[in-house]
């Protein structure tokens, strides 16, 4: 883009999903839009990557049942959607073995499935509890996120197994230890997922459907719809806002609006420069929402060997570093493919360490689930999101104790001419793609409400 002209109606900072979104309702309403990205690529934790001569996403990748949103825009930009292989027994991971199961729930002694079974209906209960009230105002609010997740598991769930699987869950989820994580935080993400059994779900679950190419294509091909109003390798310095307009400074200039919305993760929000201030509530929040941290692997096979051996290629693991897996073998394909997530404190060492010895840790995790076939692959790939430097981390940011009953009440409103959105703003489905959608059309419904009134 050049000769880019200074003055715009609405200025989008981030073109992710919500950006992305909130950007084409405003030029679809008439506006002039400008979207600024830090990165040199749209679709922010919509990322391609190739193995194996496979287009595959580096970033998010499912599309859930409930996601109407996404499955929409999906298909009004012809991009096919396939399901999630299913087929075959899964494996679990536990005390050092491998088991195979075809139910819901995997093999455990016992008295951890009913210790599972019990810390649902706890779940259950407080959810229930909860009703349609904002999180910081429900009854015991403040009792509920001063505990950590990990307390309460610690005092609701009093089998071994069953506090590992919760455990797990809880990082699956949200990519960081159960001890970093409010526990009202918590339940208001199993709120808006519909609750643990959809969240871990596959058949209507969020992990029921994905798209042949990649979940990479939905930003992609919207980004291609106003590519002439985005404006790549310009991170955002400082916005300034005044009675009239708000100024954003960015390494490529400074440009005008009337109003300004923000879609970047909070941490990163944080590192701009606002004048006025922010008020003390919105800087302590965006300050106190770390993101998750997660690194995703692919493996390429000659063949999806574990088909012929009766496994879907879905494994849990609570000992493993690498926690859950799933065939990610595209569809027709001759080769196979099994894609992986490392989380939480994992996630952290196995960065450190660096790419040459991490791979050696997935290999043999892979080798520990699948056996012998899995220590030849065609190719190894992996994407560490903690290195991504306008990103930090991944799937989204969460709270840790105390902070959503503190800071929370202001996540989504607007602080003059700035409005928020990205997913962590989302009242349904946080911290997925659809969370994000939902949140660039609400403000990009606030900008027009503001411009019409």
């Amino acid at each position: 883009m050049s000769d880019i002209q200074k003055s715009w109606d609405t200025i989008v900072v981030g073109a992710g999903v919500a950006g992305l979104r909130a950007a084409l309702d405003l030029k679809n309403a008439g506006q002039r839009v400008l979207v600024l990205e830090a990165r040199d690529r749209v679709g922010g934790r919509s990322m391609p990557g190739t193995i194996a001569g496979q287009t595959v996403d580096f970033g998010g990748q499912w599309l859930g049942a409930e996601h109407h949103l996404f499955r929409e825009q999906a298909e009004r930009l012809g991009v096919e959607i396939y399901p999630q292989h299913t087929e075959g027994n899964n494996l679990v991971s536990f005390d050092g073995g491998v088991q195979p199961y075809s139910s819901q729930l995997p093999k455990l002694p016992w008295s951890s499935l009913l210790g599972l079974g019990l810390a649902d209906q706890f779940l259950q209960n407080d959810l229930r509890k909860m009703g349609d009230a904002a999180p910081w105002m429900v009854e015991n609010a403040a009792e509920l996120d001063r505990e950590s997740l990990e307390a309460w598991i610690g005092r609701k769930v009093h089998t071994k197994g069953a506090r590992e699987l919760i455990q797990l869950i809880a990082k699956a989820i949200l990519c960081a230890e159960p001890s970093e994580v409010s526990y009202l935080f918590f339940l208001e993400v199993l709120r808006q997922g519909r609750g643990l059994n959809t969240m871990i779900g596959v058949k209507g679950g969020a992990q029921q459907d994905k798209f042949i190419g990649g979940a990479w294509q939905v930003p992609k091909r919207m980004a291609d719809q106003i590519h002439d109003q985005i404006l790549l390798n310009c991170p955002v310095h400082a916005i300034e806002q005044d009675a009239s307009e708000v100024r954003v400074i960015c390494s490529q200039g400074e440009f005008s609006a009337k109003h300004v919305i923000m879609t970047a993760p909070p941490a990163l929000a944080a590192r701009i420069r606002y004048e006025p201030a922010l008020p003390a509530k919105r800087t302590g929040l965006i300050r106190r929402m770390p993101m998750g941290c997660v690194i995703k692997i692919h493996v390429a096979y000659p063949t999806a060997f574990w088909r012929g051996n009766g496994l879907s290629g879905a494994v849990i693991s609570a000992e493993r570093a690498l926690s859950m897996v799933f065939d990610q073998t595209p569809p027709n394909s001759e080769i196979g493919i099994l894609v992986g997530l490392i989380e939480g404190a994992h996630a952290v060492e196995l960065s450190e360490i660096g790419p040459e010895a991490r791979r050696e840790h997935v290999m043999a995790d892979l080798v520990h689930y699948f056996g012998a076939d899995a220590a030849t692959p065609l190719e190894y790939v992996d994407h560490d999101w903690t290195q991504e430097t306008w990103t930090e981390g991944g799937y989204g940011a969460h709270m840790p104790p105390g902070v959503m009953t503190t800071y929370g009440e202001v996540i989504r409103e607007p602080h003059g001419r700035i409005h928020w959105a990205g997913t962590e703003t989302a009242t349904q489905w946080m911290g997925y793609f659809e969370g994000a959608m939902q949140s660039g059309i609400r403000a990009a419904s606030e900008v027009l409400d503001t411009t019409s009134s």
